[in-house]
């Protein structure tokens, strides 16, 4: 009998290349304030809050505003967001993430989404994989970003394991350095030289075998 351990994963870039819409959302921000966003300043708002996100942006701009206009744009930026999701399906899920949840549910390992993301359970829905996973904690449940290991934590404790048997799948530094601090075991999704923090590095989910999982699962 396999010992239950916790696979727990990242949304944005990790199932779903949802990291695109958001860097259009925020680019339509950014030029409403003449402020210049590239792809590389996109790489700042990886594993961040909205809130903070929004900050970032601001600094860039060496832009000051009140609270009032802040919770303005905020708002503008997930309506915009929102507009993109609307025509998702599972078309959207990244290489290789289906074989790999297929495999944890056939071994009988539990299952959790830890992520920023406040869309968290409608990205699921519309890319039909929200069964899959038997505990979501997302932006709606924590009160600490990233490297914070909260939603990492909150996570392993719905799935009912203990840290040190959980693994999380990320894609930020930041998320990599949340896990590792909350004790747990992290697999970096993308390039090791971004990601050199995480214990185990994967360029995507196709690099990720089988016998990978199951010492995983007999650790």
């Amino acid at each position: 009998m396999k010992k239950k351990k916790g696979f727990i994963f990242d949304l944005d870039g990790v199932i779903v290349d949802t990291a695109k819409y958001h860097y259009l959302a925020w680019k339509q921000i950014a030029d409403s304030l003449n402020i210049e966003f590239t792809h590389e300043h996109n790489e700042l708002l990886k594993g961040v809050s909205r809130v903070r996100s929004l900050d970032i942006i601001l600094d860039l701009g060496k832009i000051e505003a009140s609270q009032a206009q802040k919770d303005q744009w905020l708002v503008q930026k997930n309506d915009e967001y929102l507009s993109y999701l609307v025509d998702m399906d599972q078309t959207e899920i990244l290489p290789g993430v289906l074989d790999v949840l297929n495999f944890l549910k056939e071994n009988n390992q539990g299952i959790a989404l830890g992520s920023a993301s406040k869309n968290a359970r409608p990205i699921l829905e519309k890319t039909g994989i929200l069964s899959y996973f038997d505990a979501i904690v997302d932006g709606n449940d924590v009160s600490n970003a990233k490297p914070d290991p909260e939603v990492f934590l909150i996570a392993a404790q719905q799935l009912q394991v203990e840290p040190i048997h959980a693994f999380v799948f990320e894609d930020s530094v930041a998320g990599v350095q949340a896990a590792n601090i909350g004790n747990m075991t992290s697999i970096g999704i993308g390039e090791q030289s971004v990601l050199h923090e995480a214990h185990h590095n994967f360029k995507d989910f196709t690099f990720i075998s089988e016998d990978f999982l199951n010492e995983l699962i007999n650790k």
